[in-house]
């Protein structure tokens, strides 16, 4: 396992965005991970996605790493952001926007809007 976790320390640290996820951005496995993707992708923030379903090792370190309990988990900076429901809650609030700005992470800040626009009321 501490090879997995090494790993998984690697990734989020050589990458501004990495999204441990069911699938893959283009084809998600899971109901979940299909929205955080979809979120990051529809803003288009460039992201490293790892499928952990192609690693047990990886799969189970993750949820270690982090100490949280499911996927998909997001990362910006090194730093554990959280699961589906907080990068729903934080993509509805602009709290993304600002991580992602305060990071120098490039996204569509007027995609962003539309997502905040089609979700209010």
């Amino acid at each position: 396992m501490s090879n997995a976790l090494e790993t998984i320390k690697d990734t989020v640290t050589k990458n501004d965005v990495v999204l441990f996820m069911k699938g893959n951005k283009l084809m998600p496995q899971c109901g979940f991970s299909s929205k955080v993707a979809g979120i990051l992708n529809y803003l288009g923030v460039d992201y490293a996605d790892v499928n952990v379903l192609a690693d047990a090792e990886i799969r189970q370190g993750i949820k270690e790493f982090s100490d949280w309990p499911t996927i998909p988990q997001l990362y910006v900076k090194g730093e554990f952001v959280g699961g589906c429901d907080i990068a729903i809650e934080m993509t509805l609030s602009g709290e993304l926007d600002a991580l992602l700005e305060a990071n120098g992470v490039a996204f569509d800040k007027a995609a962003a809007d539309k997502i905040r626009e089609a979700n209010a009321g």
